[in-house]
């Protein structure tokens, strides 16, 4: 953590200091050229004027200064833009710079103007200085701090995978599943409610079968009390004869 900080502190500071050389060298008036420079929206024109017009030393000063006007983006942006595609938004970005201090220039400062092939040079000295440097640098400084455990300010959190809808034969299959455990359920229910059923007919006495029943005790009561009533009558017949008998 501390190696990461001190590392981002010096790059930060770096990159103040070329804007301050940066804003120096393209910002400061130049009165004597006033009359010389024209602003230049096609790209190349200014490069045929260096090679026809100008000595080659020259013509190496102008073109080799804006080349090497850019490299430092090549050198510090890394450290600050994602991982993801870094050359091209280190290239993005140092394009995008450049042409805000060519438009400021056209704009605001005397004796300068816009210049797209400046644009293109000062990018191309961030790509030169990128793929001498920079990639690499920057390459050792993300493989530190991953091996350490504590990300680059510019590591990007991987996407999550959007969930893919199941196709008909997945949906199919779940609502097979699904329903097998419904119609074993709705089976056993059945087959318990027909134990219950048939438990409780077991359990209850069949009306023919008691209604027998308490007719033959009926009939055995009824023939008791007959039985009884015969047999007085008959020792009552008895002791008549046996009282006349006496006599």
């Amino acid at each position: 953590m501390l190696v990461r900080g001190a590392v981002l502190t010096v790059v930060l500071l770096g990159l103040v200091a070329f804007s301050v050389l940066l804003a120096k060298v393209t910002l400061t008036p130049s009165p004597a050229s006033e009359d010389l420079v024209t602003a230049n929206l096609r790209p190349g024109r200014s490069l045929r004027q260096y090679a026809e017009d100008y000595t080659f030393l020259a013509a190496c000063k102008q073109a080799g200064g804006n080349l090497l006007l850019g490299v430092p983006f090549g050198l510090l942006l890394p450290f600050f833009v994602p991982r993801r595609l870094r050359m091209i938004r280190t290239t993005l970005l140092t394009a995008v710079a450049m042409a805000v201090v060519e438009l400021i220039q056209g704009a605001l400062v005397e004796g300068r103007a816009f210049d797209v092939d400046d644009v293109i040079l000062n990018t191309a000295g961030a790509l030169l200085g990128y793929f001498v440097l920079g990639r690499r640098i920057s390459h050792r400084y993300y493989t530190y701090t991953d091996a350490s455990g504590s990300p680059g300010p510019s590591a990007e959190k991987p996407e999550a995978e959007p969930k893919r809808a199941p196709g008909p034969a997945a949906r199919t299959k779940a609502a097979r599943t699904k329903a097998a455990p419904t119609k074993a359920a709705a089976t056993k229910a059945a087959a318990t409610k027909a134990a219950r059923t048939k438990a409780g007919q077991r359990d209850r006495p069949k009306p023919a079968a008691s209604a027998q029943k308490r007719g033959a005790r009926t009939g055995r009561t009824d023939g008791a009390a007959s039985g009884g009533q015969r047999a007085t009558g008959s020792g009552a017949v008895r002791s008549l004869l046996d009282r006349l008998r006496g006599r």
